[in-house]
């Protein structure tokens, strides 16, 4: 997995010691309707589109080119669909990073799925009420979010 170089410097002082880092999701819809996934390489389940942010960069942008970089596919974005804060993830380094996380909805304009980088081994479009057993528990939350007919974003209230 490409560690961003800010992160690896970070890693330098703290080592494997926690990290709050922020984070996108994106949900990417085609125009019939399925949504774009990927399949880890790091633990080989399916996934919506996910990233680290660049310090300064807006999350938006962010969304949109995560989904360019990991799977060649261009999208606008739709909406902002919900922030939440993940669980402490630990990496197969021994990295701990927990994420403050910024989903979108995204809606494929372009390009061709497929595998982009080397963070994924697949990448593959599915239909709504067909998605895969091995689906994240958090990429299934973020797509159940994405997909409610509602104006405003998910975020866990006081």
């Amino acid at each position: 997995m490409p560690i961003p170089e800010f992160v690896a410097a970070l890693r330098t002082h703290v080592g494997t010691a926690p990290l709050w880092l922020s984070g996108v999701s994106a949900v990417v819809r085609g125009d019939d309707g399925r949504i774009l996934l990927t399949r880890r390489a790091d633990n080989g389940r399916w996934a919506v589109v996910s990233g680290i942010l660049e310090p300064g960069e807006e999350p938006a942008v962010a969304a949109v080119r995560e989904v360019a970089e990991e799977t060649g596919v261009v999208a606008d974005v739709v909406r902002l669909t919900s922030v939440d804060v993940t669980a402490p993830i630990t990496y197969p380094n021994g990295d701990v990073a927990q994420y403050l996380d910024v989903c979108f909805l995204l809606r494929a304009t372009g390009g061709s799925a497929r595998v982009a980088d080397d963070e994924n081994v697949e990448v593959a479009w599915f239909e709504p009420d067909a998605l895969p057993a091995e689906l994240t528990d958090t990429s299934a939350l973020r797509v159940d979010k994405a997909l409610r007919d509602v104006p405003e974003a998910w975020f866990r209230r006081p």
